[in-house]
């Protein structure tokens, strides 16, 4: 298989989830009757398997690449030379687990109050080495919708209180102890592992986190399914869950600043554009977010491989004897060993950057 100098794109890879949505996916898969469903997710670049309790005998959540005209799980691709495409180091250290798992995630309602153990709570725990912390990167809004998201506790609940609200499902309770907070188009958040939370409805992002499906799920109905109980508190009981929280109570304007974050400009292409951190060392040393805003012709070198998204815009890129043309959210994995690759646009555009954690 010729896979060197080549980008590698992905077919689409839906995954069951236990909420709704998945429309907008359906457009841009161009299906002929969108619709929203219990497949609200694409998961990208994807070496994770999915955990669905009522669907243990489906493999699903592995993507599968496109490279040139051939079709391979992308795992798979990976194993044919991991030097190359996720890098000496990383491979050295990780073997072929990219160590990321990237998403598209279109809801149409809520999704359920939830948290995700730390890698720490797992190592200890769970006998894994990772957690689930999460970065959004917001895409798009629904029409008519005022998009929002509860992160964190703004009325924090004593243990023995929220434990009571769980048992008894008292979602109006649960409600109660959080505040709305806006997000739109262009928003970056980091969710670390111990903060509780749910997407609200009518949201398009792109959602980056470790390689796992760890998640204390507390509320347990959506959407007419409810979850059974195995699939609620990672197969333990709530009690021991509860030590998966950090009730720090905190305001929206103190939400805002622990979880929003704002782009720092590191990079200049010359005079057609740059690149921007959102999600870096200093925040997480489970991944890192850049996003390029560009105009013109560069030519763009990296160390690391990457899962690109084009977020706004359309481009041509040129590797080797290959030339891609990418539209608004068309996405592709450049491999580690690719030297350099010619991003060309006519308009503008702007592409979000998910990699590894740095080697250090």
């Amino acid at each position: 298989m010729n896979y060197t100098n080549k980008l590698v794109r992905f077919t689409a890879n839906r995954v069951w989830r236990s909420y709704t949505g998945g429309k907008i996916l359906d457009q841009l898969e161009q299906k002929p009757k969108p619709q929203d469903t219990h497949f609200p997710e694409d998961w990208i670049g994807s070496t994770t398997q999915a955990v669905n309790p009522d669907r243990a005998d489906i493999v699903e959540g592995l993507s599968h690449a496109i490279v040139g005209d051939e079709v391979i799980r992308f795992d798979k691709l990976i194993a044919l030379n991991p030097g190359y495409f996720l890098g000496e180091q990383h491979s050295k250290a990780f073997d072929i687990n990219p160590m990321l798992l990237v998403k598209f995630l279109d809801s149409s309602v809520r999704l359920h109050f939830q948290a995700h153990p730390s890698a720490e709570f797992a190592r200890e725990h769970l006998n894994s080495n990772h957690g689930k912390a999460e970065g959004y990167y917001i895409l798009d809004v629904r029409e008519g919708t005022d998009a929002y998201v509860y992160v964190g506790f703004q009325h924090s609940p004593t243990r023995s209180a929220f434990k009571e609200m769980i048992e008894t499902q008292n979602i109006s309770a649960i409600e109660a102890c959080f505040e709305k907070i806006p997000v739109k188009a262009g928003d970056c958040l980091f969710i670390p592992g111990g903060s509780p939370h749910a997407i609200g409805e009518g949201i398009l992002m792109v959602e980056i986190m470790e390689p796992s499906d760890w998640a204390v799920r507390f509320e347990f109905s959506k959407a007419g399914y409810t979850m059974p109980e195995e699939a609620r508190f990672m197969k333990r009981d709530l009690e021991f869950c509860l030590d998966v929280f950090d009730f720090t109570q905190l305001s929206v304007s103190q939400a805002v600043d622990k979880f929003f974050q704002q782009p720092k400009t590191d990079y200049y292409y010359n005079d057609n554009g740059y690149q921007a951190t959102l999600i870096d060392g200093s925040i997480t040393d489970k991944f890192r977010v850049k996003k390029s805003t560009i105009s013109g012709s560069v030519d763009k070198k990296e160390q690391d491989f990457y899962i690109g998204i084009v977020v706004n815009g359309e481009c041509t890129i040129n590797l080797g004897e290959e030339t891609i043309t990418l539209k608004r959210f068309d996405r592709f994995f450049c491999p580690a060993g690719v030297e350099v690759i010619t991003i060309t646009t006519e308009h503008g555009v702007e592409i979000l950057e998910c990699y590894p954690p740095a080697i250090t």
